[in-house]
């Protein structure tokens, strides 16, 4: 599904209107009846008790102007709350809101506070609201009165129908500042909006209905919208039935460098999940002494003996054993794992410079590299980057609180700047490539939040990668697929306490639905 920001509808809607010759008021009275016609699917039977639409000046406000129009035609009670004085309304709004008046519909005018405070009584009376306030054109906090109003709309715990985007939301991050209104309900018209697909975003805006009011295909061409919302149509291409005659030396062999005293379960969760997605081989690099444990831990998997460091952890001394391990492999997994040894960190950044594998970095690997990103600019093998947001942080020399309130252009910014993939992990976890394309994952659940997750998605894109799909493909595919194992697991066992290597075992049937699907 293709997600557009604020900038980018506007140009659609311009070029709709400039080009096409579709006049900006018959693109707003369709987003105003595609909204009743959605509207009344969901809350037709509250809306006999009395809807009350919030409208502000602009544009927003005129869908919600069209909006009661159309639902006091189809005879259900409304009044209109309009936060402002009619005389300051223009535009195709203006229009809309004299249209009211031929059919009774009580408009009040709400310009303050004391306005409102003489209105709260009846307002408290309605049934269900639509919000019609601010737009997605909003790039500043919500303060005053509209900040008061959104507050005491969430308070009522009354049934919210949000037009185009819940007020106060950003609609390029998914962020608010002062307030937001919190709706069951959230009509977009042509495209959703980033803002629709992201945390905290996507909690505010409850369920998203986009609707198509006549914005042409060619124009939507030539906008080009660059982000997108991962479906499961766009991951079951690219998984096929195998040919009867297939062998484990067709299906790729992985090498994964990873484990530490005391963390060989992330290496032996890596390996075990590229396995679960098909790879045919998977060969686990480890340091000498965990060898014993780890030929014990993934029976499947094949474990090479390196030289370890005095703390037992993988060093420099290791890195040409491993170049030795690559011919004959398909992919390079580093970083599960690994430890915060400072000879690790000379032999990452040694096997990142030298690999001539396609690469796929996670954990301690993301750690250990931070401060010498001059690596990547470099390199000219298909690579991929796997942080959570405090490695992120780490790797841009940032805070967290900054990646997490942009995580979209943060990812994206790394992605273009190294000329890798970059694998944002967290809730709507966000997949960047280097061409500045982003995609935003729908699948998984809060009982994601336990230890391997991630160990368990690095192995599985690693080993679609060994199995021979390009590296934004595989990081796309997995992704998605790691969500949908778990929320197959949150369905079938409970909302949490699932582990990490349950979500592996889960993957063959994941896969076989999406062939199925496909």
């Amino acid at each position: 599904m293709d997600l557009v920001t604020a900038a980018e509808m506007q140009t659609l809607d311009r070029l709709t209107i400039e080009t096409f010759g579709l006049p900006g008021r018959v693109l707003m009275e369709n987003a105003g009846r595609e909204a009743v016609r959605v509207f009344l699917t969901h809350f037709a039977k509250a809306a006999r008790n009395g809807v009350g639409v919030a409208a502000g000046r602009g544009n927003n406000g005129g869908d919600g102007f069209v909006m009661a129009r159309g639902l006091a035609q189809a005879g259900y009670p409304v009044r209109v709350y309009l936060l402002g004085t009619a005389d300051r309304v223009s535009g195709d709004a203006a229009a809309n809101l004299k249209l009211l008046a031929p059919l009774s519909v009580p408009v009040i005018e709400v310009p303050d506070e004391a306005a409102f405070s003489r209105h709260q009584r009846t307002m408290r009376d309605v049934a269900v609201w639509v919000d019609a306030i601010l737009g997605t054109g909003l790039t500043t906090a919500v303060t005053g009165l509209f900040r008061n109003v959104i507050e005491f709309i969430n308070q009522l715990q009354r049934p919210v129908f949000s037009v185009d985007i819940p007020s106060g939301l950003s609609a390029d991050t998914g962020q608010f500042d002062g307030a937001c209104i919190r709706a069951a309900v959230t009509v977009t018209f042509g495209y959703a909006k980033i803002g629709h697909a992201v945390f905290p975003g996507a909690e505010f805006t409850g369920r998203l209905e986009v609707v198509d009011i006549g914005i042409p295909p060619h124009i939507a061409e030539r906008v080009r919208p660059r982000h997108f919302l991962l479906k499961a149509h766009d991951v079951g291409g690219t998984f096929s039935p195998r040919r009867a005659d297939t062998h484990k030396g067709r299906t790729g062999h992985l090498l994964v460098v990873a484990g530490s005293p005391g963390q060989t379960g992330a290496a032996a969760m890596t390996a075990a999940a590229a396995l679960r997605v098909g790879a045919g081989r998977v060969t686990l690099g480890v340091a000498q002494g965990l060898h014993p444990i780890l030929q014990t831990l993934v029976l499947e998997a094949m474990t090479a003996p390196l030289p370890e460091t005095g703390s037992g952890s993988l060093g420099r001394a290791a890195r040409d054993a491993i170049l030795e391990l690559t011919p004959g492999k398909s992919c390079l997994a580093i970083g599960p794992g690994l430890g915060q040894d400072p000879e690790t960190g000379e032999l990452v950044a040694e096997l990142v410079r030298r690999s001539p594998l396609p690469l796929v970095i996670d954990a301690d690997g993301l750690n250990h590299l931070a401060g010498r990103l001059e690596i990547f600019k470099s390199l000219a093998v298909q690579t991929v980057l796997t942080p959570h947001p405090g490695e992120m942080a780490r790797l841009t020399g940032t805070s967290l609180s900054a990646v997490q309130q942009d995580r979209i252009a943060c990812a994206r910014d790394l992605a273009v700047t190294l000329n890798v993939h970059v694998v944002l992990k967290g809730a709507r976890t966000v997949i960047a490539h280097p061409d500045g394309s982003v995609y935003i994952n729908p699948t998984g659940n809060p009982g994601m939040a336990s230890a391997g997750m991630g160990d368990v998605l690095t192995g599985m894109i690693a080993g679609l990668i060994a199995q021979g799909m390009h590296s934004d493909t595989a990081a796309r595919a997995a992704v998605y697929l790691h969500g949908a194992a778990a929320d197959t697991l949150g369905r079938t066992l409970g909302p949490y306490g699932y582990l990490a290597s349950e979500v592996a075992q889960t993957l063959p049937g994941e896969i076989a639905r999406l062939l199925r699907e496909a």
